[in-house]
């Protein structure tokens, strides 16, 4: 914490750094507003009791940054568009063209980040028609002639193109990952709210359950800290070489791995893709025909957050989510096509193939670590809710590793550029 204060500190003396972390600050403030802009035609009151009743739409409201409660437009918050980087994210493994475009460097990120942007477009169409359907199904919104319809749902997929603007605004000209960002103070911003809500049930329960809560939550945020710092060392030599009458290299270095090099991104992922079956089963529920929403009414209490094949399956797509990002932003055979580029060798391991195949068989094992932890964390609430029968906070875990881990990522790269700009200045003079 004192590291993460004095950071803040120091950034605000450096005039760039100030101006980022100002425009930064100014997004979350349009951010706030733009979620309290209200889509028409809403019962408010029957919608917070809805919300309040159901485990899975308040977990899509706090991802939503409490704009669904309000159903605002921005309801959708950035699902759509996570979705639609998920499926090009896979599509460039499985079809040449998208991979070959992911290796050309600059060029070939801006124009997957093209196509992202317009495949967020359908997606968030189909969900808001979605949540149209669902919230006509509780009585929230009665039915709607076909204009006041398309109105609705194009307000809100404006509301998500406008968010997704907003977050790459902030990766533009701001501090940290723009999508993290907005989904970090979306978070941050509900949980007053359902602290607030804990604390109320616990006057009423059994205070000592709240003690055990808080516990948890404080040893779930150091647990974070010390995976999120945590990082195999691996020892590179480089080879002496001669220049003339100098000579240069002979020094080694270290390699660190980091046991979770993918961030909170499969957390992010995994909540996306697991929250869709209950969602579809909601939506096919009251289908005329009586198999489709029998087989639909199932699906939805199967996948109903805080269940045993919910929690099995979150987990074993954070585990997945974390390989698969895992592998995105780190390539061993780049790793050491460059470590031998420049002389240098892992002692013990000959250059070249061997090198990578050597980083690939450490980075495996200790992301193994990595993605159990995340796991754990990710079902942590449901283990949380059973230990102290306290529901009000269930999704508390998900959200404090999100947060963290956006707050330990920005600190980071805050020092990064601090270093850079005295680097910077040392040359200068």
């Amino acid at each position: 914490m004192n590291r993460i204060l004095k950071t803040i500190t120091n950034a605000f003396k450096i005039p760039e750094l100030r101006r980022k972390l100002g425009f930064t600050a100014a997004i979350f403030i349009v951010f706030r507003l733009a979620a309290h802009i209200p889509v028409a035609g809403i019962d408010s009151s029957a919608l917070k009791q809805l919300f309040s009743q159901s485990q899975l739409l308040g977990l899509l409201d706090m991802f939503s940054g409490g704009t669904l409660a309000n159903f605002s437009i921005m309801a959708l918050g950035l699902a759509p568009y996570i979705n639609a980087s998920i499926i090009f994210q896979l599509l460039t493994m499985v079809i040449p063209k998208f991979e070959e475009l992911s290796k050309e460097g600059e060029y070939g990120k801006q124009k997957i980040n093209q196509y992202t942007r317009i495949a967020t477009v359908p997606i968030a169409i189909f969900q808001a028609f979605g949540m149209y359907v669902l919230l006509k199904n509780q009585g929230i919104i009665s039915s709607l002639p076909t204009l006041s319809l398309i109105a609705m749902v194009a307000a809100m997929v404006a509301g998500t193109i406008f968010l997704m603007w907003l977050g790459e605004l902030i990766t533009q000209y701001g501090i940290g990952n723009g999508i993290s960002m907005l989904i970090f103070a979306g978070i941050a911003a509900r949980y007053p709210v359902t602290f607030s809500q804990t604390l109320s049930v616990a006057d009423s329960a059994n205070f000592f359950n709240f003690i055990v809560f808080i516990v948890m939550a404080l040893s779930v945020i150091a647990a974070i800290v010390v995976v999120d710092e945590s990082s195999r060392k691996i020892k590179v030599q480089y080879a002496r070489r001669m220049a003339g009458k100098k000579t240069y290299g002979g020094q080694s270095t270290y390699l660190p791995l980091k046991i979770n090099q993918a961030g909170v991104i499969p957390i992010i992922f995994a909540v996306s893709l697991i929250l869709m079956p209950s969602m579809v089963g909601n939506f096919l529920s009251n289908v005329p025909n009586p198999q489709i929403a029998s087989f639909a009414s199932g699906l939805a209490v199967l996948f109903t957050p805080g269940s045993m094949v919910y929690n099995a399956t979150y987990f074993l797509l954070v585990i997945g989510f974390t390989y698969f990002y895992t592998a995105i932003v780190f390539n061993p055979e780049k790793i050491a096509d460059e470590i031998r580029k420049h002389g240098g060798f892992i002692p013990g391991v000959r250059p070249g193939a061997p090198t990578a195949d050597y980083l690939n068989r450490i980075l495996t094992r200790i992301t193994l670590v990595g993605a159990v932890f995340l796991g754990v964390i990710a079902i942590l609430p449901s283990i949380a809710q059973g230990i102290t029968g306290m529901s009000s906070m269930t999704i508390g875990g998900t959200g404090i590793l999100i947060v963290v881990s956006v707050i330990m990522e920005t600190t980071r790269q805050m020092e990064s550029m601090m270093v850079m700009r005295s680097y910077e200045g040392f040359l200068k003079t």
